[in-house]
């Protein structure tokens, strides 16, 4: 697992290697730009593919590296191709790079529901990495659940991790059943804090406070509750314990959150998302 902690050695495992790009979106310009940012691997390292003639132009500019138009000339002389590019375009680009790719290529992909199984038989190539990285790792503070071939050998691996670690943590996984959990908390889990914001904040509002001050206090809170929940390393019962003064306001916030079934419905949906995970992992199977 990659952590912030254990950044400044990652360049050693990219050392030498050659990076490339299909796509160039936010998330394929994201991890560039962290790349580079954090001098973990020098522009003449990275070439990208983009279609589009004005974002090609526009990447090239802002962030100084080759991009090409075509696929099959950005993944010449790479070793570690990542599929950045719209899920839709998939079927696509394995139909374009069957048999273009070398045998020593390691492909990752960041696309949801694509399995290794899948992207085996498109590419014809059995050196594949499968990720989940969520929404907040476009500024580098993710997490990215990650599974690689049993043919992709350990070099290639550690390079992977420190890639995907850009984008914040890396957690290597030992089954693709497990992304498909990865998926339901930390792929989809962003939406439900989402959620969450947007009702404290409205709530907030309805009190009386102006929107942009219940936003302050509600975001601050959030942020504060969970860094502190980390550094204490207490269970999150014991926290919750910490604040809940008998017959005060917050315990009876939390009968009412109760009363609601908070707790199920927090697991019901975590349990839908798994559910319908699965369903587009085997979609992704049939070609579908």
């Amino acid at each position: 697992m990659v952590t912030a902690e254990s950044r400044e050695t990652i360049h050693s495992a990219l050392t030498g290697k050659q990076l490339c790009f299909l796509g160039c979106g936010v998330m394929g310009e994201a991890i560039i730009t962290i790349l580079l940012e954090r001098n973990m691997a020098a522009r003449d390292q990275i070439r990208a593919a983009e279609p589009i003639d004005t974002r090609r132009a526009e990447m090239q500019e802002r962030l100084g590296v080759e991009i090409v138009h075509e696929n099959q000339e950005a993944i010449r002389g790479a070793d570690i191709i990542l599929l950045t590019i719209k899920p839709q375009s998939l079927e696509a680009v394995m139909r374009e790079l069957s048999g273009h790719l070398e045998p020593h290529q390691v492909v990752v992909s960041i696309i949801p529901g694509a399995t290794i199984e899948r992207m085996t038989e498109g590419f014809q190539h059995d050196r594949i990495v499968r990720s989940m990285p969520n929404t907040p790792s476009q500024i580098g503070n993710g997490v990215t659940a990650w599974i690689p071939a049993s043919s992709v050998d350990e070099e290639s691996r550690d390079a992977v991790a420190q890639i995907l670690g850009t984008m914040g943590t890396a957690v290597q996984l030992d089954s693709e059943a497990a992304i498909d959990m990865a998926t339901a908390i930390s792929g989809s889990g962003p939406a439900y804090v989402f959620l969450m914001l947007e009702s404290m904040i409205d709530a907030g509002v309805h009190l009386g406070f102006p929107r942009p001050v219940a936003q302050q206090l509600v975001e601050e809170t959030m942020l504060g509750a969970i860094l502190y929940a980390r550094q204490s390393g207490k269970h999150p019962a014991e926290l919750r314990n910490m604040v809940t003064t008998p017959g005060g306001t917050t315990a009876s916030a939390l009968k009412t959150l109760d009363q609601g079934g908070f707790r199920t419905v927090v697991n019901d949906a975590v349990w839908s998302a798994f559910h319908r995970a699965v369903e587009l992992g085997q979609a992704s199977k049939n070609g579908s």
